[in-house]
């Protein structure tokens, strides 16, 4: 509907134009934006405030004149009229929010879809949590926006790959095996300090009486090759784990990228040639810098440190250059919000290997702050004491979990109340929409059963029996809905689509509480169903892109 507005006006400028009554042919775009208050109508246009420079006319004289040039063959508008300064407010003519309906029937699953990514090739690297423990809350909300923005840029056309990079190289791992190896000496009678430093969680104790079960030549392996034995059994097990979470949470990846892998290919190396062969990193006290300061960054940064060892910045710049060789377009890294700093020094990465800046999206997610009926839920993963995604998942629901995650934007802290989540009400915001998903199949039942026509598509005459003002603004609602979309999309926001359906769900709400779908009148009773079923789809589809099902019964 509001491309067909801005047609209108251009056309009306352009007829004006020609008959010289405007002066002269420089228009600009032609912007649309919904009031806040209905009596401002459906569309409101500033285009005349613009216009009124390269005009030379009063803005309110530049409204009169587009108004006067309207053509407008289908009867979309109502009435026009000009508010303050020279806003040009259009009140649209509630049937012809009809055709919406017709849209949402015939393109069903597709409803929303756009081809704005024009087939382009997207990378979404989300969650790779170290293979050290298992995924904490913190680590779901990254995996509901990660999975949320991948079916986000799916649905808008673009080619999108799921990837997790596995950290299993590098001091952590070492780390890992460590901790586990001390276990196994508790476990084994010796007296041990138990150092600050290594994993503290129950897990350690768990993965330690494990690998004595099935390895009973650990100990006579001496300590350094017991210590590598248990990182890589402690590793494996930890990332079956991971995965087995992932996807009890509805998260599956189309590859899981491995850190060492590069070293073993040598494309780490490789990396850090080519970086000081084009004078980008150099030498000082020892080590390797990259001249990370030449492109944006505070400070050089260490590729390999005086010992040798190379940090772990210097396979992150062999990895993405990796994307990149791929085929990839753009690449996408989900990080935790500790990870700012971070972002400049890969974005310098990414332009040293001969890439655009925009060719790289950080998308930086915050902490959870966990409750239960309003008291917090005290976490240290220091301590190992935190609260694993796969708690969550078992005591709310993945539904619930996902939802929840996506109701605020993911730069927001986000208060979850495990409670609230729980809740069969509409205090909680997943029930609030599966339940009018719920209560239209419902309906749909009772129609059928009534012996009333479902149609896949309603003659004029029975949309026409939709023009409770109720109905008009649920069918408004439903025509935001590919707009929406798209500006998720292109936002990577997949909270729009969350704050959406409970907008959709709310306005459902308003109607069906005053009206009754089912009546004694058949063709009021289809051309309802109609809208409804309408409603459902929608929702459905919504549902979808967040990872969450739509249930037919609650």
């Amino acid at each position: 509907m509001k491309q067909k507005i801005k047609e209108i006006i251009a056309q009306a400028m352009k007829a004006a134009y020609e008959k010289g009554i405007l002066p002269s042919s420089g228009f600009p775009p032609v912007e649309i934006e919904e009031p806040k208050l209905e009596t401002h109508g459906d569309f409101s246009s500033n285009i005349s405030m613009i216009m009124a420079s390269v005009q030379k006319m009063a803005p309110r004289k530049i409204a009169e004149v587009i108004i006067s040039h309207l053509d407008d063959p289908e009867d979309i508008i109502a009435k026009t009229e000009i508010a303050g300064p020279g806003f040009i407010n259009f009140f649209i003519n509630p049937f012809s929010w009809h055709p919406v309906l017709h849209e949402i029937h015939k393109k069903n699953t597709a409803y929303g879809a756009s081809n704005i990514g024009n087939g382009k090739k997207i990378q979404v690297e989300f969650v790779s949590s170290n293979p050290t423990g298992p995924l904490h809350v913190g680590h779901g909300r990254g995996a509901a926006v990660g999975d949320a923005v991948a079916n986000l840029l799916s649905f808008c056309g673009y080619d999108v790959q799921r990837e997790y990079y596995i950290n299993d190289s590098g001091r952590q791992i070492s780390m890992l095996g460590r901790s586990v190896f001390l276990r196994c000496q508790e476990l084994a009678g010796k007296k041990i300090e138990f150092p600050q430093d290594c994993y503290q969680g129950d897990y350690i104790r768990d993965l330690a009486a494990i690998i004595r079960e099935q390895r009973d030549d650990l100990p006579d392996l001496d300590e350094a090759e017991a210590i590598s034995c248990c990182a890589q059994f402690a590793a494996e097990n930890i990332l079956s784990g991971i995965r087995d979470d992932l996807e009890s949470f509805g998260v599956t990846f189309d590859r899981w990228y491995s850190e060492q892998s590069l070293f073993d290919a040598g494309s780490v190396e490789a990396a850090l040639t080519d970086f000081r062969s084009r004078d980008v990193i150099y030498e000082k006290d020892g080590a390797l810098w990259f001249k990370t300061s030449d492109y944006g960054d505070e400070k050089d940064r260490v590729v390999v440190k005086n010992d040798g060892q190379t940090t772990y910045f210097a396979s992150d710049i062999a990895y993405h250059q990796e994307k990149f060789d791929r085929g990839f377009d753009r690449v996408i890294d989900v990080w935790g919000a500790d990870h700012h700093g971070y972002i400049p020094r890969m974005r310098a990465s990414i332009e040293a290997s001969g890439h655009s800046r925009d060719q790289f999206d950080v998308i930086l997610v915050k902490l959870v702050n966990l409750s239960r009926g309003g008291q917090p839920v005290a976490m240290s993963t220091r301590a190992g004491e935190f609260v694993t995604l796969k708690d969550v998942t078992d005591e709310v629901g993945r539904d619930a979990a996902r939802f929840i995650f996506l109701t605020r934007h993911y730069e927001s802290p986000l208060d979850f109340d495990l409670e609230l989540a729980k809740k069969k009400t509409n205090d909680n915001p997943v029930f609030y929409v599966q339940y009018v998903h719920a209560r239209i199949s419902s309906l749909l039942a009772k129609g059928i059963e009534r012996g009333v026509r479902v149609a896949e598509f309603l003659e004029t005459s029975e949309l026409s029996m939709l023009k409770a003002p109720e109905e008009i603004q649920l069918i408004k609602t439903l025509a935001r809905y590919p707009e929406i979309v798209q500006s998720a999309g292109e936002l990577m926001e997949p909270h729009r689509i969350t704050y959406y359906l409970m907008n959709l769900s709310a306005a459902f709400h308003a109607y069906y509480n005053k009206h009754r779908v089912l009546t004694d009148d058949p063709a009021l009773t289809c051309g309802r169903l109609y809208l409804v079923l309408a409603v459902q789809k929608v929702i459905r589809n919504g549902l979808k892109l967040l990872g969450v099902s739509a249930p037919e019964k609650m």
